[in-house]
């Protein structure tokens, strides 16, 4: 079908960049966000062909029936879509079907199944062109779209990729170059020189030599885009074979998203205190959201305390003091809920709580689970009931969890706790759990008497079968603790039990290699977090400089192979860190003779080697602006891509992958997670419960609080 000849004049649609204001004192961006129109909105079910702006407002035409958009849902349209089509040419024969023209400085561009051709006015002569430059020579096919941007550049969108012409020379672009895809529909031009296309698997905004992309139910509710439109306040309208999707850009600070997000966690993520998922019963509405439980709630509600306690010590906002002193208690109340000092619960809920938690977690069930994961804990009741009757607690705690609460607690007390009381209650729920561990031979003991599944740091542990994988980590995070425990309460025996582990046992060689990278099932996203949570407090409290040398040698294998995920909680983590170690450097900590006698030549190099943070603080800026402010967990498939590099690693699962262009993973708001515990480079994943559930905004709120405290940003 004949395409529209002549594109329609729109405004500009920013899509997330690099800061473009100075606003009283704070950067501003450019926030995407789309709502998506559906049968709820009363479109028809149905595909969307056209979409115009008439009077300001989005017409569509479906079906034959035209409508019109009035602020809040679709009526019927009485006017019509009719666009003067001007003079319409016929290509020759050996171009095949003419699919779209537009003019071009002065002639006119044909573009056809066969060919790209130029012509004048009176349509006698055709010229066949054949882009090229210094990458590429192009003999085009299915030339589909053309389009002119305003700053006189000719844009055409073919089956080999899309090409852009000055008048002079022309630039081409392949995935090699950061096209994501090339089955291109249709075509618009902005103000600024931005151009949006729309493909058979979603839409694309190109600005110079920068593709935008914006696919999956996040932006559109079908990847098919039939038309695009812009209206005068710069919103694209995109027309789809299943409803129209409304993408707006909105100027806001960091400040402003935070706000956002905070109020996103307390009226739909706030249980009892503890910070949660949240299940979405109707699917993408956020409207039907209702708390939820996790294996993680100690840890999330950590990382919110902790993102308040970084905000309270940047700003001094009394209101992120309460909610980090509201967190504290809610992870305290999970350590004194439970069956013995020191060990704390997963979760705690009701005990009329809507779920049949126990009979979900039965012996039988857990029997046949075993034969599936022969770790899996057999342990029942799974939720033990509270000693008043009122709660059930979740058992089997794990590292993730424990690492979390130390993480928070040391943070809590150094940047929020101002009373007595609250400085005592830190100390003793430190004390606590540390004397659990060490009570119990540096293992978390169920109510069973057996250990958690994931939280054994046990010696003999680490040296069996079963447990020299998690060496590395485990002894890291075990030295962290007891390092915590001992700058929180001045109880010299955690610093006793420290060096007993490392003459004994060898816990700190072992932490210098805590990050596991191969094969690829060891690699988990989830234990860079417990790595960096644990470093922070390990490398924060150590007092001895040959022992922080060596974590310093930690971190910085452990970023090697996670620097590229575009995690700003990951960036802020090392980031912080690296600089806290080479200000160190700088005051002259390490400036002695007797560092490491048996090979004096080690401290000079390490100290040279890690002089400087490698830490390049763009892609935290750029997670943190497109971190999106909606947070379903949409599924997200992008194995079509052409800018995705899949990842060759024998022994990778299939669907992980890189942008070919840089080898960095895919931007935050193109991918299919925003969590902080996932691997950036799945290029096909789906969020558990997927479209009914919605993620909490802490997100966005930890790693920003985190890197405005360590001035990692600007802001």
């Amino acid at each position: 079908m004949l395409k529209k000849l002549f594109v329609l004049t729109i405004c500009y649609l920013c899509f997330l960049a690099a800061p473009t204001a100075q606003k009283d004192g704070e950067l501003t961006f450019q926030q995407d966000v789309a709502l998506v129109h559906t049968s709820k909105q009363a479109i028809p079910d149905g595909s969307v062909s056209d979409i115009t702006i008439v009077d300001g407002k989005p017409v569509i035409s479906l079906s034959g029936k035209l409508m019109q958009y009035n602020g809040s849902s679709w009526e019927s349209y009485s006017g019509s879509l009719e666009i003067p089509k001007g003079k319409t040419f016929t290509p020759p024969s050996s171009g095949g079907a003419l699919i779209t023209q537009t003019e071009y400085k002065g002639a006119f561009y044909l573009g056809c199944e066969n060919g790209l051709y130029k012509t004048d006015s009176k349509g006698k002569k055709f010229e066949a062109l054949y882009p090229a430059d210094e990458n590429y020579s192009w003999s085009p096919r299915d030339v589909s779209t053309l389009v002119v941007d305003t700053r006189g550049r000719l844009w055409v969108g073919m089956k080999e990729g899309l090409a852009r012409f000055d008048g002079s020379a022309w630039k081409l672009f392949t995935g090699n170059e950061g096209l994501p895809y090339n089955n291109f529909t249709c075509a618009a031009a902005g103000p600024n020189g931005e151009v949006w296309f729309g493909t058979q698997k979603g839409a694309i905004r190109v600005e110079d030599d920068y593709f935008y992309y914006r696919a999956t139910r996040r932006w559109l509710p079908n990847d098919l885009v039939n038309d695009i439109a812009i209206d005068e306040k710069g919103t694209a309208w995109i027309a789809t074979v299943n409803g129209v999707s409304q993408i707006s850009s909105q100027e806001m600070t960091y400040e402003q998203k935070a706000d956002h997000f905070i109020s996103q966690v307390e009226e739909r993520h706030n249980r009892m205190g503890f910070v949660c998922q949240s299940d979405l019963p109707v699917e993408f509405d956020v409207s039907s959201s209702r708390t939820d439980i996790s294996d993680n709630d100690g840890l999330y509600t950590s990382w919110y305390g902790a993102a308040m306690a970084f905000k309270y010590a940047a700003t001094g906002d009394p209101k992120a003091r309460e909610l980090a002193v509201r967190s504290f208690y809610a992870c305290k109340w999970l350590v004194d809920i439970t069956h013995e000092s020191g060990f704390p619960a997963r979760v705690i809920i009701p005990v009329d709580w809507r779920d049949p938690v126990n009979e979900q977690y039965s012996p039988e069930y857990n029997l046949a689970k075993q034969k599936r994961d022969p770790f899996w804990k057999d342990i029942h009741p799974r939720f033990p009931l509270s000693k008043d009757g009122k709660y059930r607690w979740k058992c089997d705690t794990s590292s993730d969890e424990l690492s979390g609460h130390y993480f928070f607690y040391a943070i809590f007390y150094d940047l929020v706790a101002e009373t007595e009381q609250e400085k005592a209650d830190a100390r003793q729920v430190v004390a606590d759990i540390t004397d659990h561990l060490i009570r119990h031979g540096f293992k978390l003991v169920d109510h069973d008497g057996k250990p958690t599944r994931w939280a054994n740091f046990n010696p003999e542990y680490f040296n069996s079968v079963w447990g020299w994988e998690q060496r590395g980590l485990n002894s890291l995070v075990m030295l962290s603790f007891l390092n915590v425990a001992s700058h929180m309460t001045g109880d010299a025996k955690y610093d006793e039990v420290a060096q007993m582990l490392r003459d004994e046992h060898d816990y700190h060689i072992n932490s210098m290699h805590a990050k596991e990278f191969y094969p690829p099932e060891n690699a988990v996203p989830w234990d860079n977090n417990i790595g960096l949570m644990s470093l922070y407090g390990l490398m924060n409290h150590e007092k001895n400089p040959e022992l922080l040398i060596m974590y310093r040698n930690a971190l910085e294998n452990a970023w090697l192979h996670i620097s590229k995920q575009k995690n700003a909680f990951w960036d802020g983590m090392y980031g912080a860190l690296a600089n806290s170690f080479s200000d160190r450097i700088k005051n002259g900590y390490f400036d002695r003779k007797d560092l490491f006698p048996e090979n004096p030549l080690f401290a000079g190099a390490a100290l040279k080697k890690f002089e400087k943070s490698s830490l390049d603080p763009q892609y935290m800026v750029e997670t943190l602006q497109r971190t999106p402010m909606d947070l379903i967990g949409y599924p997200m498939d992008n194995t079509h891509r052409l800018d995705v590099q899949q990842d060759p690693t024998p022994g990778q699962d299939e669907g992980m992958g890189w942008r070919a262009t840089d080898q960095y993973a895919l931007p935050v708001d193109e991918r299919g997670h925003v969590r902080l515990d996932r691997d950036a480079f799945a290029i096909k994943y789906t969020e558990v419960h997927g479209g009914h559930s919605e993620n909490e905004g802490t997100f966005y709120l930890l790693p920003y609080y985190l890197a405005r405290y360590h001035n990692l940003i600007e802001y």
